[in-house]
C-alpha cells in the first residue's frame, strides 16, 4: 500500500529501470485483470513523428466547443505529471493518482516474478489512464496519444472509433526501423480493421505503406494535405483554408505559430468532419472556429517573454528542427538570434546542431539533469559547423543574462528535448514571475 501521491509518482517513476519493451502482451494481461477497461472508451489514436500533441489539443477544443468531456492521455508532461491523464485539459488530482497506483501496483508485482516480465513506466502510466477513463471516469471521448511508434506501443490496446498519424520522419530509429517505409509500417500499426484513418503523411513512398495496412483492414483512408492553403502569416499565429466536402474553402485561424501547426490543425478538422459523418458527434463549423483559436499547447514555440522576448520549443529531432527553424525564418526575420540546444543522448544530435547553427547568429549547448541528457561537450564535438557554436554548461546563467541585456532587437530561443524544455519553463515562470 502506498499512502501519499509523491511516494505514488516515486514508484511510478522507479519503473524506469526496466526500460523502452516494445509490446503488448504486458498490456493485455493487466487489462485482463482489470476487467478490460479501455473497451468501454470512445477513443481516437494519434500516432505520428511530431504534431501527436499539438493535434490532440486542437481536436480536444474542438469537442469541447462542441459540447462534449473529452479525456486526454498524452507524454511526455511539461508542467506535472498528472496532465499527462486529463480530463477537458485539466490534470487528474493527486488523489487520483494515488489511488490508480494502489489498484496497479499489485498486478505490477506479481507480474515482476511471471515470464512475461516487469511492466515499464509507459505501461504503467497507460494501464492507469485505461483504468481511469473506462471505469471510474467516463468521457464522451478520449484522445490517446501514442508514446513511440504505434504497432508496439502501449496504447495500441485500444480499440479507437477513429485513428490519425501525424507526419513521419526519423526518430527513434533503433526501434522503428532505419527506413521512412519501415517507420510508417510501424505508425500504420494503430490501424484498426473498419476503423477510419485521417493523415497528414506527405512522402508517396509511406502513403502507399499506409494505404496498403488500410486497404487489408478494410479502413477508410484519407490525406489532408492536398486540401489546404495558407492565407498569412500572422503576427501572433497563423490563418489558412481548408476545403469542405464540396470543395468550398473554409477559413480558419488559430494561435499557434508555424506552418507545421495549420497541418496539424487541418488534420483535426478532417478529424472532426469524419466524427461527424460517422454520427458519433455532432461538430458544427462554428465548433471548429471557436475551437482552434482556443488551442493551446505549452512548450511549442511557446512565448515565455517579451521583453526580453524568449521562445522555448520541443523540437527534439530533425523534422522537429526543421520546422521550428522554418517558423524562425518566417517569424523573426530581422532580430538577432541567440539559441540554446540541449538533447538526450540516444537522439542524433549533430544534424540538429548543424541545422540551428544555419539560422543562429549564437548557438549555445547546454545539458541538464537527467539520466538520459547528453554532455554539453558531446553535443559540441558532433557538429560540422562551430564558428558560431559554444558550450555552455549553466542554462538558468544563459537565461538571466538575456534578461539582464533586455535587448529588443534579439530573440532567445530554447529548444531541444521536450524534458529540457519542461525544466526551463518550470525555472523560468517559478523563478522570475514567481508563478
Amino acid at each position: 500500500m502506498i499512502n501519499t501521491y509523491n511516494d505514488a509518482v516515486s514508484w511510478i517513476h522507479g519503473r524506469l529501470k526496466f526500460g523502452i519493451k516494445p509490446g503488448l502482451k504486458r498490456m493485455d494481461w493487466m487489462l485482463e485483470k482489470l476487467g478490460n477497461p479501455h473497451r468501454n472508451i470512445n477513443a481516437i489514436h494519434i500516432a505520428g513523428t511530431n504534431g501527436k500533441g499539438s493535434t490532440l489539443t486542437f481536436l480536444r477544443n474542438i469537442l469541447e466547443e462542441a459540447g462534449y468531456s473529452v479525456g486526454t492521455f498524452t507524454s511526455p508532461y511539461i508542467e506535472i505529471f498528472n496532465e499527462r491523464i486529463s480530463v477537458n485539459g485539466i490534470p487528474i488530482n493527486d488523489n487520483d493518482i494515488l489511488d490508480l497506483v494502489n489498484i496497479i501496483k499489485p498486478l505490477a508485482d506479481e507480474l515482476d516474478s511471471l515470464e512475461l516480465g516487469s511492466p515499464t513506466e509507459f505501461e504503467i502510466i497507460t494501464a492507469m489512464s485505461f483504468l481511469y477513463f473506462g471505469s471510474i471516469n467516463k468521457q464522451d471521448f478520449v484522445i490517446y496519444e501514442v508514446g513511440l511508434g504505434g504497432r508496439l506501443d502501449s496504447t495500441n490496446v485500444v480499440e479507437p472509433i477513429l485513428t490519425a498519424i501525424t507526419n513521419i520522419g526519423y526518430d527513434h530509429i533503433n526501434i522503428l526501423g532505419k527506413t521512412l517505409e519501415e517507420i510508417a509500417y510501424e505508425k500504420a500499426g494503430i490501424i484498426k480493421e473498419n476503423v477510419p484513418l485521417i493523415s497528414t503523411v506527405k512522402q508517396e513512398i509511406c502513403r502507399d505503406v499506409i494505404t496498403k495496412i488500410a486497404n487489408n483492414k478494410n479502413s477508410d483512408v484519407s490525406f489532408v494535405n492536398d486540401s489546404i492553403e495558407t492565407n498569412s502569416c500572422e503576427e501572433s499565429g497563423e490563418s489558412f483554408s481548408i476545403k469542405d466536402n464540396n470543395g468550398n474553402k473554409e477559413h480558419y485561424s488559430i494561435k499557434m505559430d508555424g506552418k507545421h501547426q495549420i497541418i496539424n490543425a487541418s488534420l483535426a478538422i478532417y478529424c472532426a468532419r469524419e466524427l461527424t459523418k460517422r454520427k458519433v458527434a455532432k461538430i458544427h463549423i462554428t465548433d471548429i472556429e471557436k475551437g482552434l483559436l482556443k488551442a493551446f499547447w505549452i512548450g511549442r514555440f511557446e512565448k515565455l517573454s517579451n521583453n526580453p522576448l524568449i521562445i522555448i520549443d520541443g523540437a527534439h529531432n530533425i523534422d522537429g528542427i526543421n520546422t521550428f527553424v522554418d517558423t524562425i525564418h518566417n517569424k523573426y526575420t530581422v532580430q538577432k538570434k541567440k539559441i540554446m540546444f540541449a538533447a538526450v543522448n540516444d537522439k542524433d544530435y549533430s544534424l540538429m546542431i548543424d541545422k540551428l547553427s544555419d539560422v543562429a547568429d549564437e548557438l549555445s549547448v547546454t545539458t541538464f539533469d537527467f539520466y538520459r541528457a547528453a554532455r554539453a561537450e558531446d553535443l559540441y564535438n558532433s557538429a560540422k559547423n562551430k564558428d558560431n557554436l559554444l558550450i555552455n554548461n549553466q542554462w538558468k546563467v544563459w537565461i538571466k543574462n538575456a534578461f539582464k541585456e533586455s535587448d529588443d532587437s534579439t530573440v532567445y530561443l530554447i529548444t531541444g528535448s521536450l524534458y529540457f524544455i519542461s525544466d526551463v519553463r518550470k525555472w523560468i515562470l517559478m523563478e522570475l514571475y514567481n508563478k
